[in-house]
């Protein structure tokens, strides 16, 4: 893709901008969506970024890629690993946009020496609310905008091109599944992986894990190699999450082991027959992936047709459960040890993160919307699913619980999801202070739509 088309898609949005009318709200026209939270009937007009999905270059020489917003990690990594690169972080899904996850956030198993996708990010333009574009970088006129757009989630604008780095990948991924019989011994042990790089006296390029229950846990460390006797397939009939409680080593291709979650949507396919034998073989493999079962999510909030089933059935109601939250390592056991008395969801994954240092211990550039300590190990625990209502409560109680005990252990959670921390906290725990001075530098008549609006769920 060449700069002139690049340059056409960015005129179609600026003209999709400028016919949105100034009291209506600035949406993306796009199908496809990673959020879970609430989202109001789309306006009749919104900004058109059919013409932002591409790959712009890929410089294996300088290792950095220029990359359009709405491009998928699918088609960046299909680009990236011919040249035998990866984006520094690949999260899990590959429908999440480059444009998404810097906004947005991301995490995936090289979060514990490369940080978060944004820290990656040498430059990017930006549509602002004043309807400019304007090319922000670390230091410079736009260095406010460059490090408080992470986790803004368009509302201090939208990503058209980003810059990243990249770093080599091997062909294959060796994989070595470690079980962790107590918590205790499981944060102990990411704290020492992380902090060595290593486990047994071997080199440790990948981690991440995965909690069964409080006395069954285990952390996968995974190396590039560049070869490898066999390799496993879970696009058929295997099943990933299942493989690592059945056997301590494995291999993947590096482009399998960057998509091992996809197929399943980490183990949620299971909601939808996909792990059962007969449907598994029935079910076609283009269509056992992630999207597709967002998609069919999105039916289910629209028509609540198991809601309504359950009602038939005498069942109560259900609240939807689906976060992902950052611990200090040091705090995660006692996490864990409340989330299995009080809500009791497994499995739940586990990757482990630090703000990325490129300079050497200190050197970690933080970010306001989403702060965390440099020099501090963090434990994003995701859990995803459903949990009955109790008679004595309301929807959302659970999520509130979750909230406070987050904050209780030092800790954040992503706002991709419901949420429903009053004003005050929201602005303390996010940057408050920070988005409203960029916001009314680059929005100064409030087009977009501001942060707590937009992730805050209504009562």
């Amino acid at each position: 893709m060449g700069s002139r088309t690049h340059k056409a898609g960015v005129a179609r949005l600026l003209e999709s901008y400028a016919a949105i009318p100034p009291d209506a709200p600035v949406r993306l026209a796009k199908r496809t969506s990673n959020l879970f939270r609430p989202r109001t009937a789309a306006p009749p007009q919104g900004l058109d970024v059919s013409g932002l999905d591409g790959v712009l270059e890929i410089d294996p020489v300088n290792r950095t890629a220029d990359v359009q917003g709405m491009c998928t990690y699918e088609r960046l990594v299909d680009a990236t690993l011919d040249h035998g690169l990866m984006p520094l972080v690949v999260p899990q899904l590959r429908t999440i946009t480059l444009g998404g996850a810097v906004s947005g956030l991301g995490i995936e198993s090289t979060s514990f020496r490369n940080g978060l996708p944004h820290e990656s990010v040498l430059e990017l333009d930006i549509l602002t609310g004043a309807g400019d574009i304007v090319t922000a970088r670390p230091d410079g006129e736009h260095a406010d905008l460059f490090e408080t757009f992470p986790n803004s989630y368009g509302s201090l604008g939208y990503a058209t091109r980003l810059r990243i780095e990249l770093e080599p990948i091997a062909p294959y991924v060796a994989l070595t599944h470690v079980r962790l019989d107590t918590l205790d011994d499981l944060a102990q042990t990411i704290a020492d992986v992380v902090d060595q790089r290593a486990f047994a006296g071997a080199p440790v390029d990948f981690v991440d894990g995965v909690a069964f229950s409080p006395d069954e846990a285990y952390l996968t460390l995974g190396r590039g190699v560049d070869e490898v006797s066999k390799t496993s397939d879970y696009t058929g009939a295997g099943i990933y999450y299942r493989s690592i409680a059945e056997r301590p080593t494995d291999s993947l291709t590096s482009h399998d082991y960057l998509w091992r979650w996809d197929t399943d949507w980490f183990w949620c396919s299971q909601a939808f027959g996909a792990q059962h034998p007969v449907i598994r073989r029935m079910w076609p493999a283009r269509y056992r992936r992630s999207d597709v079962y967002h998609r069919l999510v999105g039916l289910e909030d629209h028509w609540h047709l198991a809601a309504r089933l359950d009602r038939m059935r005498g069942r109560p109601a259900r609240e939807r459960v689906v976060q992902d939250v950052e611990v200090p390592v040091g705090r995660l056991a006692d996490f864990l040890r409340w989330f299995d008395a009080k809500v009791g969801m497994r499995p739940v994954w586990l990757c482990p993160l630090r703000l990325r240092e490129p300079g050497g211990p200190g050197s970690a550039r933080t970010w306001p919307a989403y702060p965390l300590r440099p020099g501090e190990t963090y434990v994003n625990v995701g859990f995803w699913g459903t949990v009955p209502i109790a008679a004595d409560a309301r929807d959302g109680d659970v999520n509130r619980a979750i909230e406070a005990a987050v904050a209780s252990h030092d800790g954040h959670k992503s706002l991709y999801s419901d949420t429903y921390y009053d004003e005050p906290t929201f602005d303390r725990l996010y940057g408050g202070a920070s988005r409203v001075a960029v916001q009314r530098r680059y929005d100064p008549e409030r087009r977009l739509t501001g942060l707590y609006e937009k992730v805050v769920a209504r009562p």
